[in-house]
């Protein structure tokens, strides 16, 4: 009996019973779940020792705030694993921690103002942690739903200038309002109904990054139309600068007529990265900044609240006991939460005006000291960079200018805010995203949550198998006669 051929060189053999079928891919939800559940047990820890710190039993508050938290991001969890599970497995634990962290944050203020109202005999104020839940709730709704009805994120594109007019429509209407329906501490960016206050610039926002991105894709060789070179940098064409010129005209007259810095710089940073990114050019960052230099010097010398504002920045002690409060009481904060911070509970943070919205992360710098807001910003800075990752993953141009506009508006307001507290710039009255009490913020960042989630999930997912088709076989192939031309004759047909 004969041995078997050896097999022919290049061959692979195939082992016995035929190759394993390749494993699924990961989707990593279960890392997800578990960064979620140690998230959960550091906000009820740190409700532990709000509540220690203060002296005060043990509630029912704390299992009320604990368990509302675990059902909410669960739920949310269960979404994210049935509508988007190759999502990135860090954006929603980064979030619950931020949220759970501003909840702790609130609750601690809370208790500050009932030992306040006892101390001077005034009526007991309703807890802003119980809203901070029902805004929080409201918001995992709005997250679920747009991972539900948002199959493919891609579809926005379509809707680009609809979505943008919308958005500058919900911008302006505040300025055309009557001061008794869209004013709140001297800026008119709100929209306040019986009972009811809502603030549009925190939605206009998504949807003006929306618009821009459709339109970068579609008219992306207006932008990168070669121009004039100075200075080893390629400027673009005059012809070609309407579209930042209107959007600084938009954001100046935020600035001038409802009074929000914040507001205006935030739109236009934002909308002047994604022109960066989508065509490369430091140009276009040189014209932006021109043109940012310029509507601040005109608003500084033409409109008095911008000049009390720089005043206020530049010298905060000379009038301390009227504009300059709130900064120095901000940077006392700080410095008394020192390296280490006086402890959760331990602090003073109700002495900084607006401790729970604008300044929540000068409670932050008292509470858990220089180590802890470093934390808490090396939180922001992964999910920042996990938006941007996201961005360079995807395969789409249209998803690539989203999710990094979504990212970079995130990083561009806790620079804006984190400076404005530490007075590195200006104060602005913009909040920290996820953590600062108020619920057009976190109706407005949860929406963004899931546009990135689903730009993500996109991103990660495995490229679909294409089914082969197999070839004809070569008995069945047709064939045809072709005629060798001849000179002055035309090229036959086939056959008949």
């Amino acid at each position: 009996m004969s041995a078997p051929a050896p097999p022919s060189a290049g061959a692979f053999p195939s082992p016995p019973g035929g190759f394993a079928p390749a494993p699924p891919p990961s989707t990593r939800r279960n890392a997800e779940l578990l960064l979620l559940a140690g998230a959960a047990v550091i906000t009820t820890a740190s409700l532990f020792l709000v509540e220690a710190s203060q002296e005060q039993s043990v509630t029912l508050d704390i299992a009320k705030y604990g368990l509302a938290f675990l059902a909410l991001f669960g739920v949310a969890h269960l979404a994210v694993r049935r509508f988007a599970p190759f999502a990135d497995p860090l954006l929603l634990p980064i979030v619950a921690l931020l949220n759970g962290l501003g909840l702790v944050l609130i609750h601690r203020l809370d208790l500050a103002d009932e030992q306040n109202a006892v101390y001077n005999s005034w009526p007991m104020p309703s807890p802003d942690a119980n809203q901070q839940i029902l805004w929080t709730t409201l918001g995992m709704i709005v997250f679920i739903g747009l991972l539900i009805a948002l199959r493919d994120y891609r579809t926005l594109a379509r809707y680009g200038y609809t979505l943008g007019l919308i958005g500058l429509i919900a911008l302006a209407l505040p300025a055309v309002l009557p001061s008794r329906f869209s004013e709140i501490n001297g800026s008119k960016n709100w929209i306040k109904i019986t009972g009811f206050s809502i603030q549009p610039a925190e939605f206009s926002k998504i949807l003006l990054i929306i618009f821009f991105a459709s339109v970068l894709v579609a008219k992306r060789d207006l932008f990168t139309a070669a121009g004039k070179h100075l200075l080893g940098m390629e400027f673009p064409r005059g012809r070609d600068l309407g579209p930042i010129v209107v959007v600084w005209i938009v954001c100046v007259g935020v600035l001038v007529f409802e009074k929000d810095l914040g507001t205006s710089l935030l739109i236009f940073s934002t909308v002047l990265v994604m022109l960066y990114i989508a065509t490369e050019r430091v140009g276009w960052l040189v014209i932006g900044g021109a043109l940012l230099t310029l509507g601040f010097f005109f608003a500084y010398q033409t409109f008095g609240h911008v000049k009390i504002r720089t005043q206020t920045w530049l010298h905060p002690f000379d009038d301390y006991n009227n504009t300059g409060y709130q900064i120095s009481q901000s940077l006392f904060g700080l410095a008394t939460g020192g390296l280490a911070g006086t402890g959760l509970g331990s602090g003073r943070p109700n002495q900084v005006p607006f401790a729970k919205t604008d300044f929540i992360i000068t409670t932050i710098g008292e509470e858990l000291g220089l180590i802890g807001l470093t934390a808490v910003l090396v939180l922001f800075l992964v999910f920042i960079v996990r938006g941007l990752r996201t961005a360079l993953a995807v395969r789409d141009s249209f998803g690539k200018l989203l999710a990094a506009g979504l990212a970079f508006t995130v990083a561009i307001q806790l620079f804006v805010v984190v400076g404005g507290v530490t007075k590195l710039i200006p104060l602005t009255g913009l909040t920290t995203p996820f953590m600062s009490y108020g619920g057009s913020s976190l109706l407005a960042n949860y929406a963004l949550l899931a546009l990135l989630i689903k730009v993500s999930d996109a991103a990660r997912a495995p490229a679909p198998v294409r089914k082969s088709v197999p070839a004809a076989p070569i008995a069945e192939a047709t064939t045809e006669l072709l005629r060798k031309p001849d000179a002055g004759r035309p090229e036959a047909g086939p056959a008949t």
